[in-house]
């Protein structure tokens, strides 16, 4: 255990910088960071099997998970523009179909991290705390970013300040 640290200490050093500037070529600087980062965890992980000259095949770890990133981002903003053009499954009242394509639209504006904290509460029907577990943050970490969505879903929406931590509902189900 003791080699195969040092073995993976000498290979981080080494080529961490190039691995980076090689990702910040092709990502945003927090894609290449990740793309980096899963670069490094499969290098620990498959340690035995570097190769002498190790950078290239870093190289091609890093290629392949930014290949990914950009295809599950390809997917993520397929489902948010599928969602949103989807007719509203027969509401009650006529006049909430056009307050539910509003909020899906609203949705789709924000950013992933805020349509993430939003879904997991009014989607999944998490409670805060349950979201953060799954997100892997503290609560109260959490509680501020699902107020911060919530504040910026509203003003994507139009609604004064007062009422930003009153989000309609998406679906017709309950939010927290």
């Amino acid at each position: 255990m003791g080699d195969s640290r040092q073995r993976f200490e000498r290979l981080y050093d080494a080529h961490r910088r190039d691995l980076l500037a090689y990702a910040l070529r092709r990502a945003t600087p927090q894609e290449a960071q990740d793309a980096v980062s899963e670069a490094f965890l499969v290098a620990w992980r498959r340690i035995a099997d570097a190769p002498p000259d190790p950078l290239p095949w870093l190289i091609g770890i890093t290629r392949r998970t930014l290949a990914n990133q950009r295809r599950a981002g390809r997917r993520r903003d397929a489902l948010v523009e599928r969602i949103a053009a989807e007719p509203a499954s027969q509401p009650r009242d006529p006049a909430d179909r056009g307050v539910r394509g509003e909020t899906l639209r609203a949705l789709a504006s924000l950013s992933e991290r805020d349509r993430e904290a939003l879904c997991l509460v009014a989607w999944e029907g998490l409670t805060p705390a349950e979201a953060a577990a799954a997100l892997g943050l503290p609560a109260t970490v959490f509680r501020v970013r699902l107020h911060r969505a919530r504040r910026r879903l509203a003003a994507a929406l139009g609604e004064p300040e007062q009422t930003a931590g009153r989000v309609p509902p998406v679906t017709g189900g309950e939010t927290t």
